[in-house]
């Protein structure tokens, strides 16, 4: 059954990091509602390694790239030089704010906003900015055409996204559509942006798991490590294939049957709430 669970949950957020739905929101509710205990740190860490390998893998060409010009433009004292350096340094200047709020309110996060009540308001709302952005977006601005504003507008909406039933790529996205960015480059950056934040989430859940594991009689004792590889497994495949089709689906559709789902899964865990409590 520990394997079962691993599969089922390494899949959900294979699927649910990269699709505007939040994976925060379905790893709170699944095991809610089927009352499957907490998996703890060391589950943890399998997920978000199996979603690091999974963005890493996918745009492996992108970041070595990315890091090549980056380097390239320091020693040249060119850092602005050509496209690839600037958009190296937006996803930098993105990525600050969620680091800066992941450090400062992790622990509150974790303690205070994990209640399936408050992803009951985070899934409508978040939905609701979604679909507003796929309508009101002009769509006729490229990665190419980013600039510094919008690199911190998408990172300051990164941060928000800590908080569960956000959706980390459902704001980015939102965001820069919102800014009239086509759901093609708003997807690709967005995608491009998060692998930071989830390497370094999969780090400190790594640096905690190493630390738990000096004490034996604590959440060590309980490792079952069959699970946490095919938590990783099963995150890295889905994940893949998630952004794979995700930004295939993204070139012809929209992105409102994610809205909608938002809303009907909101509906349902407010009616089993009511009922449990």
């Amino acid at each position: 059954m520990e394997l079962l669970a691993a599969a089922i949950l390494g899949i959900i957020q294979g699927l649910t990091e990269f699709l505007p739905i939040s994976s925060s929101a379905h790893l709170i509710l699944v095991p809610w509602f089927l009352d499957w205990q907490p998996g703890g740190i060391a589950f943890d860490v399998s997920l978000h390694v199996g979603t690091a390998v999974a963005v890493l893998s996918f745009f492996w060409k992108d970041w070595i790239c990315l890091a090549r010009e980056l380097i390239t433009g320091l020693r040249q004292g060119s850092p602005l030089g050509n496209h690839q350096r600037l958009l190296a340094w937006f996803l930098v200047v993105g990525t600050l704010p969620a680091v800066a709020v992941g450090l400062a309110f992790e622990e509150t996060v974790e303690t205070q906003l994990r209640s399936p009540l408050i992803t009951v308001f985070t899934l409508v709302f978040f939905g609701a900015l979604l679909l507003f952005a796929e309508m009101k977006s002009k769509q006729n601005r490229t990665l190419e055409m980013y600039t510094w504003a919008d690199s911190m507008w998408i990172g300051f909406s990164q941060a928000i996204a800590l908080i569960p039933g956000v959706s980390r790529s459902g704001i980015t996205i939102s965001t820069a559509m919102l800014r009239d960015s086509s759901r093609g480059s708003a997807a690709r950056f967005s995608f491009l942006l998060s692998a930071p934040v989830i390497v370094g989430a999969g780090i400190l859940k790594g640096f905690q798991f190493i630390q738990s594991l000096r004490h034996p009689a604590a959440e060590s004792a309980a490792v079952h490590w069959p699970a946490l590889c095919v938590g990783i497994l099963t995150a890295a495949v889905t994940g893949f294939l998630c952004i794979k089709y995700f930004l295939r689906y993204l070139q012809t559709k929209t992105l409102a049957p994610f809205a909608v789902y938002r809303f009907l899964l909101a509906g349902v865990v407010l009616i089993y709430y009511l009922r449990k409590y």
